[in-house]
């Protein structure tokens, strides 16, 4: 899943132990490993660039997350870490990211709590597994106004991830186990940030939903967390054939564990290491320099996460419909025009100009079943054919299978607390870095949520006070859904409980600026999810 990181990169890494300097403003706080002193905003203290496992490179690349060493002295926490290495840019002379980088940053109210320890949020990126960081998101409102400690997570992508091969056997999908080594961490630290490791919240967007979704359904995460925030992803996300442009393959979040192990013979064959056993090849990969690994080519080849081992024992979305996840409080949502991003990030290179234009990705996507999906979807009835092949995968891809997540979650668990979400602002601010096309307006597409959550996330122009408002408005929501496993709050509009067995019911709540911009909608109805359900296999 092609998510456009459009966020700044912070500057490089996090500084080495050192003395005791009284010349340093901010906290000091001992965790497991050592002494870390933050850096003091005034309302709240941030502490940067934390490792929580040992740097994962030579030997240790391609292996299960180790502890991280302990210092004496103390440890500058007041910059990030270098970001994970990443998928490189078109153009670009370098790699951009680190191999070690298995750290993370910490955001906490300044006040110490009253009474009970804060809720813990622990936030995991998007980027399709392929880019992005959290020091990119800025914790501050969520931990100031919703009195929460917030963590953001660094993890490995792409190749240095999400790499198999029959030498290394059933092992785990290395990014997702960096994920719960963060999650250990967490367990073992919050308190000292005046967190409550008892009251454990996962979120994240796109690819950090449907890592969400994984530990939703890994018995290796069984106590790690809580509760459950999945921002744009669920586990039946699916795009199929054509959605990113003519001719690319349909696509699923997650691999069998064989076919990732017969992609990596195939890339130790491209490197030039094949000589000798199993343990050869991969003493061979291991000394390969990164940027040798971090091509494009390579990095694409391994963004999808393995099932059939330890952590994934199967495939998520199997997992969830026969009942084998957590029960814990969980979120959902969709934004209202998801796909128009990638449709966007494709037009330059894909025009969809006509109503023919149109008629052949339909009949790429859905081959026979075209006719019947443009029969729903005419382009006489959205203001361009772009826009209606947009609404035809934001429906299929992206909001009628997290209706059906939920659906399956209640079938199994019908007394769990599950609340779905809708985020519909049309006159969202467009997140930096997208193409601007005056006949293509993106609304309220993939990832624009997230500076309401996250100032630091760039955007075209700021926030106006209507969005503002509904900015706290959902701050509220999920911090207060992390303190109690219920977003409701008493000077809020009210979020009802899903009710996935009456799917025309009006329980997910649509979220949009204005004195009635935040209210409940039938989903299922509006996105045409019973069509969607008879289409599928």
């Amino acid at each position: 899943m092609a998510l456009l990181s459009a966020v700044a990169v912070p500057a490089a890494g996090s500084g080495p132990p050192s003395p005791d300097s009284a010349g340093q403003d901010g906290a000091v706080v001992r965790t497991d490993q050592g002494r870390v002193r933050g850096l003091s905003h005034g309302s709240y203290t941030t502490f940067d660039g934390i490792p929580y496992a040992a740097p994962p490179t030579g030997p240790l690349r391609w292996r299960a997350p180790a502890p991280p060493a302990a210092w004496r002295g103390i440890r500058d926490a007041t910059r990030p870490a270098e970001r994970c290495v990443q998928m490189p840019t078109p153009g670009a002379d370098a790699i951009v990211g680190s191999e070690d980088c298995l750290y993370l940053d910490v955001t906490a109210p300044a006040t110490k709590p009253a009474g009970k320890k804060r809720p813990v949020l622990v936030w995991l990126h998007g980027g399709a597994f392929l880019g992005g960081s959290g020091s990119d998101y800025s914790a501050e409102r969520l931990a100031v106004r919703g009195d929460a400690v917030v963590v953001t997570v660094n993890y490995r992508l792409g190749i240095f991830g999400y790499f198999g091969h029959s030498a290394l056997g059933a092992a785990p999908p290395f990014g997702l186990a960096d994920q719960q080594a963060a999650l250990r961490w967490v367990r073992a630290n919050a308190a000292r940030f005046g967190g409550d490791p008892s009251r454990v919240t996962l979120f994240g967007e796109s690819a950090g939903a449907l890592s969400i979704c994984a530990h939703l359904t890994s018995p290796t995460a069984a106590g790690l967390f809580q509760r459950a925030v999945l921002q744009s992803g669920s586990c039946l996300t699916s795009f199929p054939r054509g959605a990113l442009g003519p001719g690319t393959p349909a696509y699923e979040p997650f691999a069998a564990q064989a076919d990732v192990q017969t992609a990596g013979a195939e890339a130790a064959r491209q490197l030039g290491c094949t000589t000798g056993g199993g343990d050869e090849v991969l003493a061979c990969l291991r000394r390969l320099s990164t940027d040798r690994l971090a091509t494009a080519q390579l990095m694409q080849s391994f963004n999808r996460p393995a099932f059939d081992n330890r952590l994934l024992p199967v495939a998520p979305g199997r997992a969830l419909a026969s009942g084998r996840f957590h029960r814990v409080p969980v979120m959902l949502g969709t934004n209202h025009d998801e796909m128009r991003m990638f449709v966007g990030l494709s037009l330059a290179a894909f025009p969809i100009l006509t109503e023919a234009d149109y008629r052949a990705r339909l009949t790429d996507a859905f081959g026979p079943k075209a006719p019947a999906v443009e029969a729903r979807y005419p382009a006489a009835h959205h203001a361009s054919p772009a826009l209606a092949w947009a609404a035809v995968l934001t429906d299929r891809s992206f909001t009628c299978t997290t209706l059906a997540a939920d659906r399956a979650i209640a079938a199994h668990a019908p007394g769990l607390p599950l609340y779905g979400y809708e985020f519909n602002d049309p006159d969202v601010p467009v997140l930096a870095g997208l193409p601007a096309d005056p006949g293509f307006p993106y609304g309220a597409a993939h990832g624009f949520e997230m500076p309401f959550l996250f100032p630091s996330v760039p955007t075209e122009r700021p926030l106006t006070d209507g969005q503002r408002a509904l900015s706290d408005r959902m701050v509220g929501y999920w911090t207060n859904f992390a303190r109690t496993g219920d977003p409701n709050t008493p000077d809020a509009p009210q979020w009802p409980a899903l009710r996935p067995s009456s799917p025309h019911t009006p329980s997910v709540l649509s979220l949009a600026p204005g004195p009635d911009g935040i209210h409940p909608v039938d989903a299922y109805s509006a996105h045409a999810c019973s069509f969607w359900d008879r289409m599928s296999p």
